[in-house]
C-alpha cells in the first residue's frame, strides 16, 4: 500500500498536478483502497492547520511583501555599500550583505531575491561586474532569507515537529551568518580573480548618512525578534507587531506604498498564503497515513540497519534532503520530508531543533537547485537573463552553501543554544 501511495503521487508530480492536489488524491486514494473511513480526511485536514502558530505564516508573508514593495530594501543596500563598498568587488558582498539585512524582514527567499535585485542589478551592471555571476550571487544570498529568523519554513517545521518557535529562531542566527560569509568568501575570491572595480570610498559620514536613511528598515528584525526572546510577544502575535509596524514605515515615514498598492498586496499575501495552507492541509493526511502504516519507523530501521554511526546517517539524512529540495518547493519538501525523518535522527540522538536547522538550510539550497528553483527564476525576470546562463554560474555559490550545510550538520557549535 506505501508504494501504491507514493507511486501515484510521483505520478501525479510528473504530470503537472500541483503539490497540494498530488499529495491529496495520492493519499486519498490509498485510504480508500485500504478501507479507512473517509471522514478521517477532513479531520486529519483541520486538525493540521488547527495550531495559532501558523498565524504568524500569513502576517510575515505580508509583512516582508510591504517591505519588499517600498524602498526600504534600497536603503539597506546603500547602507551595505557604505560598509563594504570599498572593498574590490565590493558590490558582491553589499548583495550578500543587504540579502542577510533583508532575510531578517522577510522571511522568505524569493522576496529577498527579488528586492536585492531590483535595487543591485542595475549598478551592478554599470560598474562592469559580470551579470550572470551577479544574478547568481543575489539569487544564492536570497537563501538565507529564509534561514535567519524570521523564517516561514522554521514556523511550519516547529508546528509539525511540536517544537519551539523561538527556540528555532535563536538558533537560526548562526547558520544564516556562516551562509553570507562563505557566498562573501566566494565573491571576494572571483572579484579578484575577475578584477572587479572597488566602490564607495569608506567614510563615517557616508556611514552615518546610510545608517540613518535605513534605520526603520532595521529596526524591523530587532523589535520583532527582540519581543520573542524577551518573551514580550509570542511569534506568532509578532508577526502581527511587523505588519503594523511596515505599514506604519511604508505609508508615513518613507511614503513610498499607495493604498491601492496596500490593498493589492493583501491579496497577493492571501493567496500565497491559501497555497501553502492548502499544502500544510493535505500533508496532514499524509503525515497520518504513514505514521499509521509505520511507515517512519520501518524507514528508521531500514537506514540504521545499513549503518549505526551518526556521522554516516547524517549524511545519507542530507543526501535525501538535497535531492528532494530539486525537485519540490521549500515547504512542500519541508512539510513531507519532516514526519518521515524525524524519527530517524531523534533515534540518532539528534536534538529536533538541530534537525531543524539541517532541513531548513538544505531545503534553502533547493531554492538555486533547478528545475525547481525560485530564487533562480526570480533573478532570471530581475536580470532579463536566461536562466540557463544564471544556472551555470550559480555553481560555485551552490558548493559553497553545501559546504556551510555539512558545517551545521556536524560542527558542534551549530548545535548550541537549543535549550537541551
Amino acid at each position: 500500500m506505501t508504494l501504491l501511495l507514493f507511486g501515484l503521487f510521483f505520478l501525479l508530480m510528473l504530470l503537472g498536478v500541483p503539490i497540494a492536489f498530488a499529495i491529496g488524491a495520492s493519499s486519498l486514494y490509498a485510504l480508500h483502497q485500504g478501507g479507512v473511513p473517509l471522514m478521517v480526511v477532513t479531520q486529519q485536514m483541520f486538525q493540521g492547520i488547527n495550531s495559532f502558530a501558523l498565524v504568524a505564516i500569513p502576517m510575515f508573508i505580508l509583512a516582508g511583501d510591504l517591505m519588499a514593495q517600498g524602498r526600504v530594501s534600497e536603503r539597506l543596500v546603500s547602507f551595505a555599500d557604505s560598509l563594504v563598498g570599498f572593498l574590490r568587488g565590493g558590490l558582491s558582498i553589499v548583495s550578500v550583505m543587504a540579502g542577510m539585512f533583508f532575510a531578517a524582514i522577510s522571511g522568505s527567499g524569493a522576496a529577498t531575491t527579488a528586492a536585492v535585485g531590483s535595487s543591485l542589478v542595475p549598478e551592478l551592471k554599470r560598474k562592469g561586474y559580470d551579470p550572470a555571476s551577479a544574478a547568481s550571487l543575489i539569487a544564492a544570498s536570497g537563501t538565507i532569507g529564509v534561514v535567519i529568523p524570521p523564517s516561514v519554513p522554521m514556523i511550519i517545521y516547529a508546528v509539525i515537529a511540536q517544537q519551539s518557535v523561538s527556540k528555532l529562531f535563536l538558533n537560526g542566527f548562526l547558520p544564516g551568518l556562516a551562509m553570507g560569509l562563505g557566498l562573501m568568501a566566494i565573491a571576494i575570491v572571483q572579484a579578484y580573480k575577475r578584477q572587479y572595480p572597488k566602490g564607495t570610498p569608506l567614510s563615517a559620514a557616508t556611514i552615518w548618512r546610510t545608517f540613518k536613511a535605513a534605520s526603520w528598515g532595521l529596526m524591523t528584525p530587532v523589535i520583532i525578534l527582540g519581543g520573542i526572546f524577551t518573551g514580550i510577544f509570542t511569534p506568532s502575535e509578532a508577526a502581527v507587531v511587523a505588519v503594523n509596524y511596515a505599514l506604519l514605515v511604508s505609508l508615513f515615514v518613507y511614503r513610498d506604498l499607495t493604498l491601492p498598492q496596500v490593498y493589492r498586496l493583501l491579496l497577493r499575501s492571501a493567496m500565497t498564503t491559501a497555497v501553502i495552507m492548502l499544502v500544510i492541509a493535505m500533508s496532514a493526511v499524509l503525515s497520518w497515513t504513514l505514521s499509521s502504516w509505520q511507515v517512519p519507523g520501518a524507514i528508521a530501521q531500514s537506514v540504521l540497519s545499513l549503518s549505526t554511526d551518526p556521522l554516516v546517517v547524517m549524511l545519507l539524512v542530507v543526501a535525501v534532503i538535497l535531492l528532494t529540495g530539486v525537485f519540490i518547493e521549500t515547504a512542500s519538501a519541508l512539510i513531507i520530508l519532516t514526519p518521515v525523518l524525524l524519527p530517524l535522527v531523534l533515534q540518532l540522538g539528534i536534538d529536533p531543533v538541530h534537525f531543524g536547522l539541517i532541513i531548513v538550510v538544505g531545503l534553502s539550497i533547493g531554492m538555486i537547485t533547478p528545475p525547481v528553483a525560485i530564487n533562480l527564476y526570480v533573478a532570471s525576470s530581475v536580470t532579463q537573463l536566461p536562466l540557463e546562463r544564471i544556472t551555470r554560474a550559480i555553481v560555485p555559490y551552490m558548493l559553497g552553501l553545501i559546504g556551510v550545510l555539512l558545517l551545521v550538520v556536524y560542527v558542534p557549535i551549530f548545535m548550541g543554544w537549543s535549550g537541551r
